[in-house]
């Protein structure tokens, strides 16, 4: 795929140009909102409205990490949503009743592997879930810079770019945002494998 000459013709008004942007790029920036909003529903809304933003000021775009440009568009999105969200709390009717495992699909599943025992594999899981609940408690800045390093392996560079932010920002974030999940692991020392308790 010529990145490049897609985005071209996607500046020109193709949009089959742009839909193919959209396939390479959208698994990596669903998975960022997944992990910043805390559902799929929600992470499913801000993607969708990340790419039709990007679609409408596609021409905007000046070069440079098109992969940044998006998952930029992704988590302003994301902090949008959440904006709103904090202004005009709801309660969804559809979760009422539902066991918490409704929201497996809302960050990435796991099989355990063949020389994992039963045991293992739900500890596993459960720290995963631990994990994911204390980058939720996150502030979105800091967790969306969590998301990006630490669950994308993005590097400071890139995550400072696509936070149109500096690298001292980003370290600061990153370095508050694994205390806090540092803190709140520790807070919850029951909940953890015997290896990781203290």
């Amino acid at each position: 795929m010529d990145e490049a000459a897609l985005i071209k013709a996607a500046q020109r008004g193709d949009a089959h140009a742009f839909n193919a942007l959209v396939l390479a790029h959208q698994s990596q920036a669903y998975n960022v909102a997944c992990r910043i909003m805390g559902d799929a529903a929600s992470a499913s809304d801000a993607t969708q409205e990340a790419f039709l933003s990007a679609y409408t000021s596609i021409k905007s775009f000046r070069g440079g990490s098109f992969k940044s440009w998006i998952l930029r568009t992704v988590t302003n999105a994301c902090f949008d949503a959440l904006r709103y969200r904090k202004r005009r709390p709801a309660t969804s009717l559809d979760g009422l009743g539902a066991e918490d495992d409704a929201q497996d699909g809302d960050f990435e599943t796991f099989l355990p592997s063949a020389d994992e025992s039963p045991a293992d594999a739900a500890e596993r899981a459960e720290l995963r879930h631990l994990i994911e609940q204390a980058a939720l408690a996150l502030p979105p800045d800091q967790r969306a810079t969590f998301v990006l390093s630490d669950v994308q392996g993005m590097s400071y560079e890139e995550i400072a770019e696509i936070m149109q932010t500096s690298l001292g920002t980003v370290k600061s974030r990153l370095s508050r945002a694994r205390a806090k999940l540092r803190d709140y692991l520790l807070s919850r020392q029951e909940l953890l494998p015997d290896e990781f308790r203290q």
